[in-house]
């Protein structure tokens, strides 16, 4: 009882690290609140500024990407926890968030600027509008799932855990990642968009367009026919204009 009961505590942890994260992500791109930004005044050679805000965002996708893999998992969850393998995850993801907060090099610069005061509050509306997006569309697909909760829970009642069903809820009869759709707003809603802010925005936008494919392959090979299916009616990213939303069989797991 006693392991169960480290594994959820473990879980619930790791749950509030990424919200902590989460929000810090929000002031450091946005440029408030926080101690560290994206943008500011360039130190140093604009090389080794260029150099290094590339390595993190590598370490980040490099992460996120290797332990979401189906191989990674089976061989990591030789060593960790199957209950705590989601919140291992999440662990990592953070860690290497904070190492891109703590060693981003600002580089300057000016791509565009909003100087009308009422058109920056729109961009910055639209910048709030696209964590709301990304944290509705994490509802839609079970929060506490994608972040392990949903596992140390299940574990601590002595129950084994069970992928979820593969349902395609509100906004994913529209497109297929929405959550993907949220990230890239906050990614590029700026009103003064620095160098160094282009170049995040430009490089997670491209992690993400690589990521899908990965994604989506191993969600065709977990769901099958219903996700093929799914992948034919529905676009990834850029909804249609016109017509009806596609009323698809319930079956979604994971994908975002």
């Amino acid at each position: 009882m006693f392991g169960r009961i480290a594994v959820f505590a473990y879980g619930v942890v790791s749950y509030c690290l990424a919200l902590a994260t989460f929000a810090y992500l929000a002031g450091f791109m946005g440029g408030f609140l926080v101690p560290t930004w994206l943008d500011a005044p360039r130190e140093g050679s604009l090389g080794a500024a260029l150099l290094m805000d590339i390595l993190l965002i590598g370490v980040f996708g490099l992460q996120h990407s290797v332990m979401a893999r189906p191989g990674f998992k089976a061989w990591w969850t030789r060593y960790v926890h199957r209950a705590a393998e989601r919140s291992t995850y999440l662990v990592f993801s953070c860690l290497a968030m904070a190492l891109m907060f703590w060693q981003w090099r600002p580089i300057g610069g000016v791509v565009w600027e909003v100087e009308s005061g009422s058109l920056r509050g729109l961009v910055y509306g639209i910048y709030g509008c696209g964590w709301v997006i990304v944290l509705v569309s994490t509802f839609l697909i079970n929060h506490f799932d994608l972040f392990g909760l949903r596992q140390v829970w299940l574990h601590l009642q002595g129950k084994e855990w069970t992928h979820l069903r593969f349902v395609t809820p509100g906004p994913y009869k529209r497109v297929r990642h929405p959550l993907y759709i949220g990230w890239m707003v906050t990614f590029w809603a700026a009103p003064t968009m620095t160098v160094a802010h282009f170049v995040f925005a430009a490089l997670m936008t491209s992690y993400i367009l690589v990521a899908i494919r990965y994604e989506e392959r191993d969600l065709a090979a977990f769901h099958g026919e219903d996700y093929r299916r799914y992948r034919e009616r529905v676009p990834m990213l850029i909804p249609r204009l016109f017509g009806h939303a596609q009323e698809l069989p319930s079956a979604r797991n994971g994908a975002a």
